[in-house]
Formats: C-alpha cells, sequence, structure tokens
C-alpha cells in the first residue's frame, strides 16, 4: 500500500546528489542533431517508484502509455527507482540513494510526504503517480500555461562515453540544468518482495543525472559512462532548468539518439 511506504524512509539516510559524469577525449560517431527545446508549453513527470513496492506497477504502466500517447507533444517523462525498498525482500537494479535524495528533496520544497508511487509535474505539483485523471489534467494545464525556456542538446558517442553538449539563454543564479541519460525501456523478472513473482515493465528509466549551475555554464558539455548492452534505439537525454530553491522547471528539452 501507498501509505505503507513511509516507514521505510527513515531507514536510509541522505545523500549527495550528482549525477556520474564521465570524460573522455576521443568522440567518434555522432547520435543525435541539435534540438532545441522552443518556446510553448512543456510538461516535465518525474515519477519516483520501486520494484518493492506493491503500488508501484500500475503507476510505470501509467508512464508508459502517456510516452505513447503524448510523443508528439513537448512531455518529458522521468522515472526515478528509490533505493529505500531494497531491504524489504527485493533489491531494485535500477535503484540509486541519488534517486531517493532528490524524492526527499522534493519533499521539503513542496511540503509533502514522501511514498512511492509519487509523481511531480513541473516541479511544483505532485501527487500519486498512479492516478491517470490527475496527471492528464496537470499535462493538460501546463502545456497550456507554461513557457519553454529554449535549452539546445546534441550528443556523441564514442567506445566508451555520451557526450553531451548543451546551451541555454537561462542566466538565473538559482537555476541548474539537469541531465539525464535515459533509458527509454526495460523489464525485470521479481523473485522477491511485495512483487515477488511479477514480471515488472519499466519507461523512462534515470540512470545518471548530472547537475550543471547556469550562472557559470550557460553552455558546455558533460559526458556519461557509456552503459552496459547499449543500444542508440533504447536510450535518450532529457535535460530540464530548475530554480534549486522554490523546483520550479523552466523548460525542458531532449535529443533521441538516431
Amino acid at each position: 500500500m501507498i501509505l505503507r511506504n513511509l516507514f521505510a524512509v527513515g531507514a536510509f539516510t541522505a545523500f549527495l546528489f550528482a549525477g556520474s559524469a564521465f570524460l573522455h577525449e576521443n568522440q567518434i560517431t555522432k547520435i543525435s542533431t541539435d534540438v532545441s527545446s522552443g518556446n510553448n508549453g512543456f510538461a516535465v513527470l518525474e515519477l519516483f517508484t520501486s520494484e518493492g513496492c506493491s503500488s508501484c506497477p500500475p503507476a510505470d504502466e501509467l508512464m508508459g502509455q502517456l510516452e505513447e500517447k503524448y510523443k508528439d507533444q513537448p512531455v518529458y517523462i522521468l522515472s526515478y527507482h528509490v533505493d529505500y525498498w531494497n531491504r524489504l525482500g527485493w533489491k531494485d537494479r535500477f535503484s540509486s540513494a541519488e534517486n531517493s535524495q532528490r524524492q526527499q528533496l522534493y519533499s521539503r520544497t513542496l511540503r509533502s510526504q514522501t511514498y512511492t508511487p509519487q509523481l511531480v509535474v513541473n516541479g511544483t505539483t505532485e501527487f500519486v503517480g498512479s492516478d491517470r485523471k490527475a496527471t492528464e489534467n496537470a499535462i493538460e494545464s501546463v502545456l497550456l500555461d507554461s513557457k519553454n525556456t529554449d535549452i539546445n542538446l546534441s550528443a556523441t558517442v564514442s567506445s566508451k562515453t555520451i557526450s553531451v553538449t548543451y546551451k541555454t539563454t537561462e542566466a538565473d543564479p538559482q537555476s541548474k540544468l539537469l541531465i539525464s541519460l535515459v533509458e527509454k525501456k526495460s523489464s525485470t523478472q521479481v523473485s522477491g518482495g511485495e512483487n515477488e513473482g511479477h514480471h515488472l515493465k519499466h519507461y523512462q528509466i534515470v540512470h545518471k543525472q548530472e547537475q550543471i549551475p547556469l550562472k557559470d555554464h550557460p553552455e558546455g558539455t558533460t559526458d556519461f559512462k557509456l552503459p552496459e548492452n547499449f543500444s542508440i534505439k533504447n536510450w535518450e537525454i532529457i535535460a530540464f532548468i530548475q530554480n534549486i530553491k522554490t523546483g520550479k522547471i523552466s523548460g525542458a528539452a531532449k535529443t533521441e539518439i538516431q
């Protein structure tokens, strides 16, 4: 149950939230073209989920359905697998302490409880991640009311790294650019915990995330270690601009790996 997740939060300690980045000099093959976020409305959906939570699979499935429904619109979905469920019978292979820490930051900013599945939209609104009506209403609202700050992205791949080049006009000293390496789809056969015996499908999985202060770095390059079993068609880069005090997201973009 969703409320039952609350007791698990106290079991983990806070970790510094930083995406892992790796440097490599020899870029070999270009895998995406420059992508601009434009100036229209947008929606960033951040789902906090876990393979150890019996309430999470419906939320994970909803993310897959929304990704398909809004594939031609500026809707950006990121699924963060938290690690505080890992001690309860099943270790989620996609989980990390950084993801849990990000959720804790939202808990403080939004003055909300920490639970799974939790969905945060554009950094300012949160609710249960499996609530389709609330999610679609929130998407439609921000698509009409928000204004997307321009972000330009491109990516290159070598034998060991994915290198992402970015540029934005945002210069707010309180803003950071968060760049995520995202696996579009994967699945797991769970053999323990609350979802024992179930084959779970996951969508838009955040593997690594890099945070860049825009005050000093409005443009530049950051690198990710090339994942194992990497397939160009199943990975993408999503970036968004966020005020570190209010949590509000003011712009987002992605580059498809082609």
